[in-house]
This record gives C-alpha cells, structure tokens and sequence, in this order.
C-alpha cells in the first residue's frame, strides 16, 4: 500500500494542471437547472463536456439520458477484469444560481485563484468533486482492477427529483457493490471524514387568518387580533429559551457518537458574530447531526418600507424541520402540524399545508469498502479519518438504498466548510481536489483485494 500511495501522489500532482483545466471548463458553464434564470443550452453544453471528457477516458457507452424533471443524467461504464466487483460514482453537474454577481469577489463563471483557492460557481459544489473524478481516473490508466460506472445528477440543486424518479427504473446500467456519493467533504481542509448520516427534512406553510382586511391600528389596534402577531407568537414556541428545538411529541435529546464538532470552529465556519451564543443544551455534533432543528425559511407580511398603520389580517410562513436519523419524517411533519395548530391564540383560523418530507439517511460504516475507504484516507492524509454527519439532505441516498439494499453506500467529496457552497463566493482548496483525488484512486485500486 505504501508504495501504491507514493507512486499514485506522483501522478497525481504532475495531473493537478489539468484538474485546473477541467475545472475552469467545468465553472465557464452556467449549470442552473432552471430555465427561468438560465438558458437550458448552458446544461446541455455541460452535459455534452462531460460524456466527451468520460468518454475519453474509455467510458465507451457514456451517454446522457433524460429524466422525468427534464434533467439529463449522465451514466456510463469502464469496465474492469472478469468477475471485478463495480464502484459507482455519483456526482451532479447543475450548480446554485449565483445569488447576485455583486456579492462575489472574483466573476461567478471563471475560476479564479485567491489566496490559494479556487473560486467560482460550483468550484465545490459539485464540479470541484468531478474534478477528482477525473483526475483519479487517470492516475489509474490501464490499470483499473474494478468496474467503475458514474451517474451524474443534472437537478440536484432544484431538487425536483429527476434522478429519484430514474434510478429505480435503470438498476442495472446502475448496479454497484458500493456507491461513492461525493457530494460532501471533510471535517476541515486536511482532515479527512466519512460522512455516516444525513438529517431528513419536513416542510409545511403556516398560514394565520384572523379578519375581513386590514384596519387602522389607532382606532382598533388592542381588541383587534394582530395574525402577524399570532404568527410570530406561534413561531416563537418552536425553541425554548436556550434555542432548543421544543416541538411537541418530538424528542430533542439525541447524542451524536461521531467526530466532535468544535464550537470555536463552528462558529468559524456558520460565521458568527462575536458575542452571539450558540444555541442548544448539547454540543454542537449532537445539535447539527443528532437533534431534531427548526428554522423559519420566511414570513409573507408586509415590508417595512411602505408598511402602513394597520392591523395585519393575514401572514403567512415556510418552516423547515430537520429531522435525525432515528426519526420518521413524516410523523415528525405531523408533529410540527398539530404543535402549531395547538398554540396558535385568540381563535385564530390556522391553516398547515405540507410542502415537502425526505427521509433521513445512515451511511455505511463498516464492510470492506468503508475500511477500503478509511484506509485510503489514512494513507492519502497521514492521519485518521472521521465519521461525521451532515445537516443537509440527500433524498436520492435513500432511492439508492432502496434500490441497492446489498451496496455499501459512503458520502465524501471536497466540500469542506470554507468552501461556502450556495452562498457567494464559493471556492475549493485545491489541495482537497488533490488528496481527495488519491483517496478515490487508492480505493478504486485496492478494493477488489479487500472483498476477496
């Protein structure tokens, strides 16, 4: 192994110039799954790059096939010796919209370097992760002793599910002994992690009437029910002083046995002002990985510039529950319903539409692909790795579980916190690429002989 280890980071540095190259190529396309933001010929053209560039690899049936959102997935197969044992990598290739150009510090489609990162829409998220993709693949030229197939997810970012739909119905262009979703990333840069669970989530919209329109609050404001107060006053029974989720019928007590998540570097990492507390009675891997987090997404009331002196009759809000593993989403989606009906005051009339429910999802940590992985990591890094979780949710990890109930299924990628993904100014350190890359190669090279 040690040997393996030295040889595959030789080729892979003298390979990182043209994991830039991929890179930028990559980032130039403007991959919003959206066409109302963004013209579809911008995913076409990425699609189009990537079954050219796996195909050069020897890929030779990769193609992109349509799904039911009206995404393409990209799919493909190297095949490996007679009897090998098969590695699917899963990526996706849309990006978030930029959220404004004026907020970046370099342009949002051009790589850029600063400060010893890459910058630019989708460094990270997710095309930083089909860098190393690449870059693995090529170190090991020739020499694959597995099958290797990919899919690459074109609307994951939208969330609307293409992906999910097709998966069940391609199983075999699909199947796979164990399943690399390398959309994740490590503890911090240079610490490598296995990302062992995902928090599901439940969404509802909360709606408040309490009269005919508005009124002047000078001449009825006291007796006169407030909706955007009764709202607020609902909101605010979802946590409890010390900012604890407090949602009836749910439990908020979990442990998390992982890797320990720093509060200094939490609040490095959410951005923290100083001074600001953080919220919970557990530590911070118990109340990001573990326990049950509600967050209101938004409220429909009126804005203060422009606002009037009227009693508001009518608001309305998006709340989003995180739910752990260990925990049914859509019983805990009930839960946040009837909480919310009970505490509402005055006899106001509450309506709880549900918006959306997914599961939460447990990782592989055990079986001979997790120790492959975990020893490639060791070796990649020269230090342990981790388990930790992610508060984000995959739903597609679930559709591969159902669909692949015999694969080992494990989360990793260079989406490390810095990286800011979603937000402005996104980057990727492209040491992640690097070392991420030999972890992906050493795994890919070593597998077959710990399944013997």
């Amino acid at each position: 192994m040690v040997d393996d280890v030295e040889v595959l980071r030789g080729r892979i540095k003298a390979l990182m110039p043209q994991a830039r190259d991929d890179l930028a190529a990559m980032v130039a396309y403007r991959s919003v799954h959206d066409a109302a933001q963004f013209p579809p010929a911008e995913c076409e053209g990425m699609v189009d790059w990537l079954v050219g560039t796996f195909g050069e690899l020897g890929f030779a049936d990769v193609a992109a096939y349509p799904t039911p959102d009206g995404s393409q997935a990209v799919c493909g197969t190297l095949p490996g010796p007679p009897g090998a044992p098969t590695v699917l990598l899963y990526f996706h290739h849309d990006v978030q919209p930029p959220l404004g150009a004026a907020a970046w510090n370099t342009p949002v489609w051009e790589l850029t370097e600063r400060n010893g990162r890459w910058y630019g829409r989708g460094a990270a998220d997710c095309k930083g992760n089909i860098a190393t993709h690449l870059t693995a693949l090529r170190a090991l030229r020739g020499e694959l002793p597995v099958t290797v197939k990919i899919v690459g997810e074109g609307s994951e970012e939208q969330g609307t599910g293409g992906l999910e739909a097709f998966v069940p119905g391609h199983a075999d262009l699909l199947r796979a002994d164990a399943i690399l979703v390398c959309d994740a990333g490590n503890a911090a840069v240079g610490q490598p992690a296995v990302t062992s669970s995902l928090r599901g989530l439940a969404n509802v919209v909360v709606s408040v009437d309490s009269m005919s329109g508005p009124m002047h609050s000078g001449m009825f404001g006291g007796p006169a029910p407030d909706a955007l107060a009764a709202l607020i006053h609902m909101l605010a029974t979802l946590r409890d002083a010390n900012g604890n989720t407090t949602i009836h019928g749910l439990a908020n007590n979990q442990t998390w046995a992982g890797a320990v998540y720093p509060p200094a570097q939490f609040r490095t990492d959410a951005g923290l002002l100083d001074g600001v507390q953080l919220l919970g009675d557990g530590r911070v891997a118990d109340m990001v990985w573990a326990r049950p987090a509600v967050t209101v997404l938004g409220i429909d009331c009126p804005p203060v510039v422009g606002s009037s002196a009227a009693i508001q009759p009518y608001a309305r809000a998006r709340v989003n529950l995180r739910v752990p593993p260990g925990m049914h989403a859509k019983r805990a989606q009930d839960a946040l319903i009837e909480h919310l009906r009970s505490v509402a005051p005055w006899g106001v009339r509450v309506d709880v539409v549900r918006e959306a429910d997914g599961e939460p999802f447990t990782g592989s940590t055990s079986g001979p692909a997790f120790d492959t992985l975990t020893t490639a990591m060791r070796h990649a890094y020269g230090r342990p790795a981790v388990t930790e979780g992610q508060g984000g949710s995959i739903p597609l990890c679930n559709v591969f579980r159902g669909t692949f109930p015999d694969a080992e299924i494990m989360l990793i990628g260079v989406e490390e916190p810095r990286c800011l993904i979603h937000a402005p100014n996104e980057s990727v350190d492209p040491s992640e690429i690097e070392n991420m890359a030999l972890v992906e190669a050493l795994f890919l090279k070593n597998y077959a002989g710990r399944r013997r």
